[in-house]
């Protein structure tokens, strides 16, 4: 089982059709924005105890993208969505496994 606990973001362009973060072991991962808007991790999202999905993907329109994002620690990045969403933290662990 791979794990990514060290891993960090050396690099993020959110200006294209995708979200591209380059990644310190030398992995470019591209990422669409209603992807990544779809897999908000908050507690808005996502229910804490249970893990089940509270979004309902069709309140989230089609064209959404990350307008800035800011880094938060040395873990995580949070981005600031078109639709006004930004509560989300999404660890570089969470985000490297999804670009495998």
């Amino acid at each position: 089982m791979i794990t990514y606990d060290n891993v960090k973001a050396t690099e993020v362009d959110i200006s294209g059709d995708l979200i591209c973060i380059t990644w310190d072991d030398g992995q470019r991962g591209t990422y669409s924005h209603r992807m990544l808007r779809l897999r908000c991790p908050c507690a808005s999202c996502v229910e804490e105890m249970t893990g089940r999905a509270l979004l309902d993907p069709d309140s989230v329109p089609q064209d959404v993208r990350a307008l800035d994002y800011m880094t938060v620690g040395q873990y995580a990045l949070q981005f600031l969505w078109s639709d006004a969403h930004y509560t989300g933290i999404y660890t570089y662990r969470y985000l490297r496994a999804m670009c495998d």
